[in-house]
């Protein structure tokens, strides 16, 4: 995943400017999909569009599962990472 791939869905799917670094969103996507061995794109609309993904269990009755908080919550501390680093 390249971080024009989430600046393109963000502003042409969600309608939004970007406001953190694209890039490093990018890498920490691409980091959890390795570590889940799941599809990039829809870990990405998970996170910015809270779209459930049922095959990991993410959401129950419409709320997030701990697995879902958990998924959320490490992509978004390796994008923290990646984003000091740069």
């Amino acid at each position: 995943m390249t971080g024009e791939q989430v600046r393109n869905y963000i502003e042409n799917e969600l309608g939004c400017e970007p406001v953190h670094e694209v890039d490093a969103l990018a890498n920490a996507i691409e980091d959890m999909a390795i570590e889940l061995d799941h599809c990039e794109f829809e870990l990405m609309e998970l996170l910015l569009h809270n779209k459930p993904i049922d095959a990991i269990h993410t959401h129950s009755y419409g709320f997030h599962t701990a697995n879902g908080r958990h998924i959320i919550e490490t992509i978004k501390q390796k994008y923290y990472e990646y984003e000091s680093a740069s």
